[in-house]
């Protein structure tokens, strides 16, 4: 198995690409490792410097501290993931642990669909996700995950690209802003 690794706008997020279903049931985020009982999630989490990881459908998110460098962690991950898969497993989650979203109004509902149709592909490319949170008084709460959670270029990312694509298909939209 040849596991891909792309750099994203992120240089503390490294995205893993296995050529292999990762996540069956939407996209998970995992900062301790007592969270999980996932082999794989809780080997890469035990690598002294990781900080994060995000699971897409087909790629896995890797976050670092700013101390470690990738060349010291790189071969490491993929090792993990060549192990993982090479076991017999075909994917790395099955189950859902993502939180639903329930009793949402229209307008939640468009801001979640515009959400998922227009800018969540654009950002998993880039290995992360966006969530809606929250509608409230004008101002969408999102919440940003993976390779988008602490990336320098996030805040233009959210204003000039989020904000401005929701206010313009929803003029209640007055405001975008990230928890």
């Amino acid at each position: 198995m040849f596991v891909q690794t792309e750099i994203t706008p992120n240089p503390n997020s490294l995205k893993f690409l296995p050529g292999k279903p990762v996540s069956n049931c939407g996209s998970f985020e995992i900062t301790k490792k007592e969270m999980s009982n996932n082999d794989l999630i809780r080997n890469l989490l035990s690598i002294n410097g990781v900080e994060g990881i995000f699971l897409g459908s087909d790629f896995i998110s890797v976050n670092k501290n700013d101390d470690t460098k990738w060349e010291e962690l790189k071969h490491i991950i993929i090792s993990l993931i060549n192990d993982f898969y090479s076991s017999g497993k075909e994917c790395v989650l099955e189950n859902n642990l993502n939180e639903k979203s329930e009793d949402l109004n229209e307008l939640e509902k468009k801001i979640i669909k515009i959400l998922d149709e227009k800018i969540r592909p654009a950002v998993a490319r880039d290995g992360g996700d966006i969530k809606f949170k929250e509608f409230k008084n004008g101002v969408v709460k999102v919440q940003l995950q993976g390779s988008c959670s602490g990336c320098p270029s996030s805040t233009m990312t959210l204003k000039q690209g989020v904000q401005n694509l929701l206010c313009h298909y929803l003029p209640e939209v007055k405001e975008v802003v990230a928890i």
